[in-house]
């Protein structure tokens, strides 16, 4: 099948879209892939150093639009199945603090309250073409995430 739609590339290219099918989930299907990859977070953060998280950040931040891509041509403009932009938005979350439980939990609630409320300009970037347009308003989100999240480390809560 090779190439063809309903073949390997196909089906990797929806499980990667789909973060491993949470995006069907029945309800709050961005939320549930955003714990996925919190959980995740949680298990590989401590390992990363700079040049790893640059590394993660730029290889999730493409695979996530040529998939969103894909998938939107399949399924329409920006469909809820496709939660691999919320895996960019979460690691822009959290990227560059202290790893750990509090991080993790913080962040997935900040990016969610983010992702939701789409403050300027998130909701503008959601316009750009494509899968930029999927994987940008939660790299917005993720953004301003990250920057309440390292506030809370200059305090000391976090």
């Amino acid at each position: 099948m090779g190439l063809a739609r309903g073949g390997f590339v196909h089906s990797l290219t929806r499980l990667v879209a789909t973060l491993f099918f949470s995006g069907y989930a029945p309800v709050a299907p961005a939320t549930v892939g955003s714990a996925l990859v919190a959980a995740g977070y949680y298990m590989v953060a401590p390992s990363l150093g700079v040049v790893e998280w640059l590394a993660v950040l730029t290889a999730v931040f493409f695979v996530a639009v040529y998939a969103a891509q894909a998938m939107e041509r399949e399924w329409g403009k920006d469909p809820s199945r496709v939660v691999v932009d919320e895996a960019v938005g979460f690691l822009v979350t959290v990227a560059f603090l202290p790893p750990g439980l509090a991080t993790a939990i913080a962040g997935f609630v900040l990016f969610r309250i983010f992702d939701i409320a789409k403050p300027p300009p998130a909701r503008r970037l959601e316009s750009l073409p494509g899968g930029w347009g999927v994987v940008m308003d939660d790299v917005a989100a993720g953004v301003y995430g990250n920057l309440v999240l390292q506030l809370a480390v200059l305090a000391g809560m976090l």
